[in-house]
């Protein structure tokens, strides 16, 4: 059996807040050339207070800026386009991160922090 590799001192990202597999119609605001914008009605894949995971139409540049609109409230928030990933049904996954935290944005309540990180022993059943 080769021997296993570490990497020493290795830091492992750490989301800014929690993110949420949620789904909400939203309106892509895409600036496009002489001033014109295009609007993309879509979908968040994945929420969280600093922005989401949506899919958009290619192509999309990194560090594209637009601007989401929540269709259920009317709310605008401008964002800038921070990851491209992969393509399904012809959109692109697209991580956009809002100008400026933004955690009603989504008008849900985001689980504490430590939601979840429990030890076993309180997950464990017990006896009565």
């Amino acid at each position: 059996m080769p021997p296993t590799e570490t990497i020493p001192n290795k830091k492992v990202a750490q989301r800014r807040s929690q993110r949420l597999l949620l789904r909400v119609q939203v309106v892509a605001e895409r600036p496009q050339e002489k001033g014109q914008a295009k609007n993309e009605d879509t979908e968040t894949l994945a929420v969280n207070a600093h922005g989401a995971l949506i899919l958009l139409s290619p192509p999309v540049d990194e560090n594209e800026q637009i601007s989401l609109k929540n269709k259920k409230t009317g709310e605008t928030q401008p964002c800038r386009v921070v990851y491209l990933g992969q393509t399904e049904s012809g959109r692109m996954q697209v991580g956009v991160e809002f100008t400026k935290p933004s955690p009603q944005f989504w008008r849900i309540v985001f689980p504490p922090e430590d939601w979840g990180s429990f030890g076993k022993e309180v997950r464990a059943p017990t006896k009565i």
